[in-house]
């Protein structure tokens, strides 16, 4: 019986070279010269440091440009709110990688209600479809894909 695997996988050296990339257009931007800013990448999160609140807001805009140039898909950044301790603001951004419960459920119920002919199972932060023909995969991927969940997801394992 044909069968894939939906994954939310992110790609961590992706993300640290996209920090890098950012760290590097923060120091030739002139908005930000004499302004201590920056971007740490640490435990798979993204921490980002400036001296006002107006400032972080335009690092995450440069930061979701490194990312889109690296091929990733900001749509899996968390950020969370602002810090504000002594002269300095912080903020986070984290990663969700793995297919949360209520998201899997969501995609399972998805499936039912398009009455494919496909059955999905959800194997801890993965799901696995299966069906007879490879054709009802392809619709299964294709619904997947158009119907916007919150963040990326890839097929893998494809086997017949």
């Amino acid at each position: 019986m044909p069968s894939f695997d939906i994954v939310s996988e992110i790609n961590m050296e992706e993300v640290r070279n996209a920090t890098e990339n950012a760290n590097r257009e923060l120091s030739t931007r002139f908005d930000f010269r004499g302004v201590e800013a920056s971007f740490e990448y640490k435990d798979k999160t993204v921490k980002m440091q400036a001296e006002a609140e107006f400032q972080l807001q335009q690092m995450e805009s440069m930061f979701r440009n490194a990312c889109a140039k690296r091929n990733l898909d900001t749509s899996s950044m968390d950020v969370k709110d602002f810090d504000h301790r002594g002269k300095n603001f912080y903020q986070t951004i984290a990663f969700k990688e793995g297919i949360e419960q209520p998201v899997a459920k969501k995609i399972v119920k998805l499936m039912k209600d398009a009455k494919l002919k496909v059955q999905a199972s959800i194997q801890g932060d993965q799901l696995r479809v299966t069906a007879k023909k490879r054709d009802d995969l392809q619709e299964a991927i294709a619904l997947v894909k158009q119907s916007d969940l919150g963040q990326p997801f890839q097929y893998t394992n494809f086997r017949d």
